[in-house]
């Protein structure tokens, strides 16, 4: 691979040592056509080690066994989790099979939230389709001036510990997926970007939609960032603002991350509305994952993939006076939904290239652990 990049290194500065003028202005305008590709599509350089050193990996933690917390770091876990030492499942011939409870926070969703239509920031900044519409981003309104932003979204599964072959038992693994593949799409979504579409999906909305519905998710936003997120608040997304409607649509510029960060809530609220989501913990989600038309807000975290990683690869180790190099693998590094920004991302874009965002799912999973593989 390199010999074949060196050649095509030393075969364009042959060509350039010895192209007329007129081949000089063609190289330039591609490399300047490559560059603005780029910008509208980056590639997030997830295949290859990234794929490893940016995951947070401390947000597996607290590890539960037997309804008792065996590894309990800085990461909570739901209320209601399942408080049973051991359970039953029904194996493939319908008879019981005794097991131990078990919970932790495994990665199991990507969400890449982007302006250009199709563009997937995973693959490479590849685009699926090249007569792209409803672009995304910040705009002014016309008439009144106001500030709108817009994203389109892509939901992919990523169960990564099913991929390397470390976690594997069905039950714990709800939807049964086990490699990435491309779950939806907003831009095959009309009511992703009308709000009048949402609203026959989700008439509730008009009810949250009034000056008491938006002032509660203050209180909602102190808690999570202290804390975590509300339960009872199932229509705010903390510090991020409101979940409904469940559209791509925004009516303010706060920042890119706070904007990205409520699309990506509302995307798991509006997929657990379409009975695409599940719920994975609890007493009734140890043998199967339950359709739950309510986000369970406290179920999920999130950490920034891109365009910066919450979990800084440079940051894993630390050197202390005596000169010994110690881990920091169990730094926290992933955020609750609602959680304020100025915690963990305001200072994670980077203009041009760094305004499409990718983050990383992390659902708590609850599952009876009976030892068979194919339950």
């Amino acid at each position: 691979m390199r010999i074949i990049f060196t050649l095509h290194v030393c075969l364009a500065c042959l060509v350039f040592q010895t192209a007329p003028l007129g081949q000089d202005v063609t190289t330039t305008e591609t490399t300047q056509a490559i560059d603005a590709t780029k910008l509208l599509c980056p590639d997030a350089d997830f295949w290859g080690k990234k794929m490893l050193t940016d995951v947070c990996w401390s947000c597996l933690f607290p590890v539960r066994l037997l309804g008792m917390t065996i590894f309990d770091e800085d990461n909570d876990i739901p209320d209601g989790a399942t408080e049973k030492s051991f359970c039953t499942c029904s194996g493939d011939e319908g008879l019981p099979m005794l097991g131990i409870t078990g919970g932790a926070w495994l990665p199991a969703r990507l969400i890449e939230v982007v302006r250009k239509p199709y563009c997937s920031p995973i693959l490479g900044g590849t685009s699926f389709n090249s007569g792209v519409r409803l672009w995304g981003g910040h705009k002014e309104v016309e008439g009144d001036g106001s500030d709108k932003t817009y994203y389109n979204y892509h939901y992919w599964a990523f169960p990564l510990y099913a991929i390397l072959q470390l976690f594997v038992q069905n039950n714990c693994n709800a939807g049964g997926l086990r490699n990435l593949d491309m779950m939806y799409m907003s831009e095959l979504d009309p009511t992703w970007n009308v709000d009048e579409l949402a609203f026959f999906m989700n008439p509730e909305a008009v009810v949250f939609a009034n000056p008491m519905a938006v002032a509660a998710c203050m209180v909602d936003c102190a808690t999570t960032t202290a804390s975590m997120p509300m339960t009872s608040l199932f229509w705010c997304a903390g510090c991020w603002g409101n979940l409904y409607p469940f559209t791509g649509n925004i009516a303010s510029d706060v920042s890119a991350p706070r904007d990205t960060s409520l699309l990506t809530a509302r995307v798991l609220a509006s997929l657990h509305r379409k009975a695409l989501a599940h719920k994975t913990y609890g007493d009734d989600a140890l043998c199967s994952g339950q359709l739950y038309p309510m986000i369970p807000k406290q179920q999920y975290k999130l950490s920034t993939l891109f365009p910066l990683a919450e979990a800084d690869s440079e940051h894993f180790e630390s050197t202390d006076a005596s000169g010994v190099t110690h881990s920091k693998i169990l730094d926290n590094c992933c955020h609750w939904i609602g959680e304020s920004t100025f915690k963990w991302g305001e200072h994670r874009t980077i203009p041009g290239t760094g305004e499409d965002y990718v983050y990383l799912i992390w659902r708590y999973t609850e599952c009876c652990l009976t030892g068979d593989n194919d339950h």
